[in-house]
């Protein structure tokens, strides 16, 4: 938060306290101006002295004039702080009030919603020095109205300060990976700090959520290499471990066939089988296996059989 925009959002608090608009207040103390108005000119008619038709607009005026600046509404969601000659006197609201004019004087309107407050720390350095840009988003809400009035001049600038400082702090404290896949920790650590900050001004944190992440452009290019390298060297492991396994495998099928001929005939059949059963298929046996295992005899009668049937 910059201090254009701190100056900016208080101002626009002080003018919204200034220019206030109560309806009702308005709208009795005109009422009253025009029963004066009206009374006036049925007494001049009435042949009432210049004296006397004064001194009652005079009263119906005041009247009308301390009702406009007695009469005070406050929304269901806030309080008004009234100080009476400069001290505290009382929280008021919602809905109608009272007040003496002059004598005493509302100092702040207080929220009691949820208020939502964007935040930033940038160029930060992390514990690893490196810069980032953080953005987060801290949830808060006013419990106690008269201490946040009292106890602090601005809450809402100084909430926002005093989140922006907290950010930076725990953005010290981590390094960069820690950053980046901790954002939850980093959500709990800032809510406990800056809610440690704020209870004496009589704001409680609900929730701090990171919104964004922003590192340099090069050392996001660095770290996108080194994980895809990472990737390819896991890849390369599995297809290690793959072959590991095909071996043992190969390995328990040559024990099996060792002691019994039988069954590696008959797999050196099938194997032959699965190849010339496709069309076109052109399959290619070791001389030494040709004559072990009598391949020679069986591929010439599948020759032949595949020979009469095209005939």
């Amino acid at each position: 938060m910059s201090r254009k925009q701190s100056s900016s959002s208080k101002t626009a608090i002080s003018s919204e306290t200034r220019l206030r608009i109560n309806g009702p207040a308005t709208t009795i103390a005109t009422v009253f101006y025009l029963f004066a108005i009206l009374g006036a000119i049925w007494m001049d008619a009435r042949g009432f002295s210049d004296l006397s038709i004064f001194i009652f607009v005079a009263i119906i005026s005041i009247i009308g004039t301390f009702v406009s600046l007695s009469l005070k509404i406050a929304t269901q969601w806030e309080k008004a702080v009234v100080l009476r000659m400069g001290k505290f006197r009382q929280l008021s609201g919602p809905g109608l009030f009272w007040i003496i004019p002059i004598v005493d004087v509302i100092a702040n309107w207080i929220d009691h919603r949820v208020m939502v407050t964007p935040f930033s720390a940038e160029k930060t350095l992390t514990k690893d020095t490196v810069p980032v840009d953080v953005d987060a988003v801290l949830f808060w809400v006013v419990w106690d109205a008269e201490k946040a009035a009292l106890e602090v001049a601005d809450y809402r600038v100084a909430i926002a300060w005093a989140a922006q400082t907290a950010l930076r702090e725990i953005i010290g404290q981590m390094t960069l990976a820690d950053i980046l896949v901790g954002r939850s920790k980093m959500d709990a650590d800032l809510q406990v700090i800056i809610d440690e900050r704020t209870t004496p001004w009589g704001i409680s944190v609900q929730s701090v959520e990171i919104r964004d992440i922003i590192i340099p452009q090069d050392l996001e290019d660095a770290m996108s290499r080194q994980a895809q390298a990472e990737r390819e060297r896991q890849a390369r492991v599995i297809l290690g471990e793959s072959e590991k396994q095909i071996a043992a495998s190969f390995a328990e099928a040559s024990e099996a066939y060792q002691n019994n001929p039988t069954a590696l005939h008959l797999r050196a059949m099938n194997m032959l089988f699965e190849g010339l059963k496709e069309k076109g298929a052109l399959v290619i046996v070791p001389s030494s296996a040709v004559d072990t295992m009598n391949l020679g005899g069986i591929s010439g009668m599948v020759a032949m059989s595949q020979t009469v049937k095209t005939e």
